[in-house]
């Protein structure tokens, strides 16, 4: 594997954290405490390692320009934008979210994981939009 594959790599991990993070909400709403813990933790590991290899793959190689022009370029700004203002912001609710539930403050968790859990969610799936028109639309 080389630099090149990251983008898809990254994109990979953040459908995985999508995917842990909605299995980790239906988990509590069913009552299923431990599977959601774990879930929510293995959820908070992609996303680490996706940071990990977003970093890797930029420091190589720099950002890529969006080549899509007209409507396409509006969407994809737009998209782009409101993805990276929630990510900067989700790292520290996801911690500080996690944070509370290993600590068993359960009331706390509750209020801040409202945010965190939708905001955490478009962040995902958005960083997988952003790789499709990026890489494999344009």
């Amino acid at each position: 594997m080389g630099i090149s594959d990251l983008p898809a790599v990254n994109a990979t991990l953040n459908a995985i954290s999508a995917i842990f993070l909605t299995t980790g909400y239906v988990l509590i709403r069913r009552g299923h405490t431990n599977l959601h813990k774990r879930c929510m933790l293995a959820a908070l590991t992609s996303s680490a390692l996706f940071l990990t290899s977003y970093v890797i793959y930029h420091l190589n190689t720099g950002s890529r320009p969006f080549p899509g022009q007209g409507v396409a370029r509006t969407v994809y700004f737009t998209i782009l934008i409101s993805h990276v203002l929630l990510a900067v912001t989700i790292v520290p609710l996801a911690l500080i979210t996690a944070s509370r539930g290993l600590k068993a403050q359960y009331e706390r968790h509750v209020r801040i994981a409202r945010w965190t859990l939708p905001l955490w969610l478009y962040v995902s799936v958005t960083g997988v939009v952003i790789y499709l028109m990026l890489y494999q639309l344009y």
